[in-house]
């Protein structure tokens, strides 16, 4: 799992509530969640983010409400894989269960600036500042984790498991 894109950079205690504003959860649409992904954070989001950038973020990313909508609009947006310090323990497992891509790099979360090209081995653990040249490590996915994610989510995990 190998991924690149410039890098959108945010601080700490991202929360669920401005990743996807609750005004707009009367929905499950991925696109039209996308839509709307970091309106009230960053209301340029969705114009400047292209397929495969990434997300930096400080300490807490997630944190909030236990909302699956927060990492489906990240990942309909076109966004790779979300880098942070550290994670809030729902939006975790919410990413995963949907195939978003977490790592958590303390080091990387801190260096990463914003607009600065980035590249994801997650396979190895490797980030990768292409801008500076910087090399940061995180830990990757177990097998059984980077399984979920490769099929896009727990669901379609599942599914090919049973045969269905």
């Amino acid at each position: 799992m190998r991924f690149e894109g410039t890098a959108h950079r945010y601080g700490r205690d991202v929360d669920t509530d401005v990743i996807i504003p609750a005004r707009y959860l009367n929905t499950s649409d991925p696109a039209e969640l996308a839509s709307h992904c970091m309106e009230d954070l960053d209301p340029t989001f969705v114009e400047k983010v292209q397929p495969g950038d990434i997300i930096v973020a400080q300490e807490n990313f997630g944190c909030g409400s236990s909302r699956e909508h927060a990492p489906i609009a990240i990942k309909e947006s076109g966004v790779s894989v979300v880098i942070a310090k550290s994670f809030a323990r729902i939006f975790y497992r919410n990413a995963i269960n949907t195939g978003l891509p977490i790592m958590e790099s303390p080091e990387a979360a801190e260096a990463i600036l914003d607009g600065e090209r980035v590249a994801v081995d997650a396979d190895e653990g490797t980030i990768t500042d292409l801008t500076t040249g910087a090399v940061f490590h995180a830990q990757p996915f177990p097998p059984f984790i980077k399984r979920i994610v490769e099929k896009g989510g727990l669901i379609e995990s599942v599914r090919e498991q049973v045969g269905k």
